[in-house]
């Protein structure tokens, strides 16, 4: 009973740990936003949030996630060696995206207006591939600190860099310059944990052998990450090439103001049910359904009058704190505002799908996720309209989600 007890308190430790160092590195940037909209222009913010869209694609199957499995062989060598894996394919991935971009540069910087900077993605990719396979590892070691350091250390370095950066106004550059930097700093830190192992155990045919073992990360996993993530970043994707780097800039700055502080909520209420949930899997599923619905309600509650005072006042708000020119970011806010509330909510439960094993149906929910909203954008651009295309995918966003929330909340219902 007392190592129980010693265990749920080592857990629960762990976890605020790990909560913390992810409060204080989504906290940072958001701190110093105000400054940095003074520093940097809409386009910038544009060409850098288009940089990070094309990043963060190829970034999350460039090591076809074989990271995902590091938390599973029995030795710590196959972890390393699983890790080596990882940066394997992912510099294949990365060396070909640089081919790629020597080869359609013309094309690739008519759509982007990155420049020569486009050479940075290959790199980036490498960067936060790297990052997350280290991540998997130190978890694996159980060092959660070090893993709330990096987190830390990498927001930390990320703000400083941009801002010092932009008083030296060289532009989208220094955005750029900050994200590849702070990368490289929270490498180094995770990096320093795994340097006592034997590197030289790694072979290519304990690479070989786990690749095919752990075959069905990049069949199957891969898919759904990227699906994932596409509809993270369509807007960004379609937007740049017919409203320009402005919309994009506006767009994600109230991506940025709007969304972080609701994920640090939500996230945190997250991590709750979904010890909570796990926990107490056996109990009656009316139960379980209860504490979800009481969940949501008081989650609710409490972010309604703030959120709806934010939102009504959003393009004012926008105007004094991040500079005039960034007005139009508030208007933004309020079109998308239903569909950041409802994302919030639903994100608190997000995990129940994988719980009761509704994997396969949670994939084609997330293809036709992407196909709907590739579609609400593409008829708000045939109307040659930014708000519009706006309207028309916060509506199909909001669609999924009231959909995903009643199959979710009907799943935790079910005896199973």
């Amino acid at each position: 009973m007392i190592n129980k007890l010693k265990s749920k308190s080592e857990f629960s430790s762990n976890a605020m740990t790990l909560m913390s160092g992810t409060v204080i590195a989504q906290a940072l940037p958001l701190v110093i936003t105000p400054i940095l909209t003074r520093l940097y222009s809409p386009t910038d913010f544009g060409i850098f949030a288009i940089f990070v869209a094309i990043v963060g694609i190829f970034s999350v199957v460039a090591t076809a996630r074989y990271e995902q499995a590091i938390m599973l062989p029995d030795s710590h060598d196959e972890a390393i060696s699983l890790i080596a894996l990882s940066v394997i394919m992912a510099s294949i991935l990365s060396f070909t995206l640089a081919l790629f971009i020597w080869i359609f540069f013309d094309f690739i910087n008519s759509n982007t207006h990155i420049g020569y900077w486009l050479y940075g993605v290959p790199f980036g990719v490498l960067l936060v591939s790297i990052f997350n396979s280290l991540i998997a590892m130190n978890n694996r070691l159980a060092l959660y600190k070090d893993i709330a350091t990096s987190t830390v250390l990498k927001a930390t370095v990320l703000a400083i860099s941009q801002l010092m950066l932009g008083f030296m106004s060289i532009g989208f550059a220094g955005l750029i310059l900050g994200f590849l930097g702070s990368s490289i700093a929270a490498n180094q830190k995770l990096l320093h944990n795994i340097r006592g192992y034997k590197l030289k155990n790694i072979n290519i045919n304990i690479i070989k052998k786990l690749a095919n073992k752990y075959r069905n990360f990049p069949i199957f996993q891969a898919p759904h990450a990227l699906l994932n993530t596409l509809v993270t970043y369509i807007p960004v994707y379609l937007f740049a090439p017919f409203f320009g780097t402005i919309a994009v800039g506006l767009y994600s700055l109230s991506n940025r103001v709007i969304f972080m502080p609701l994920s640090i909520l939500a996230n945190s209420n997250a991590k709750v049910y979904n010890q909570h949930i796990t926990t107490n899997l056996n109990e009656q599923p009316q139960a379980r359904y209860d504490f979800t619905v009481l969940l949501l309600k008081k989650f609710s509650l409490i972010l309604i009058v703030p959120f709806v005072v934010f939102v009504v006042f959003a393009p004012d708000i926008f105007s004094f704190v991040f500079g005039k020119q960034w007005m139009v970011a508030g208007l933004y806010a309020q079109i998308l505002s239903p569909w950041f509330f409802l994302n919030s909510l639903v994100s608190i439960i997000a995990y129940i799908p994988s719980m009761m094993n509704e994997q396969k149906k949670a994939l084609k929910i997330a293809i036709s996720h992407a196909i709907i909203i590739s579609l609400a954008i593409s008829f708000g651009i045939y109307l040659g309209d930014i708000k519009y295309a706006l309207a028309l995918f916060a509506i199909a966003q909001c669609t999924v989600l009231l959909y995903n929330l009643i199959w979710m909340l009907s799943l935790i219902r079910e005896n199973k």
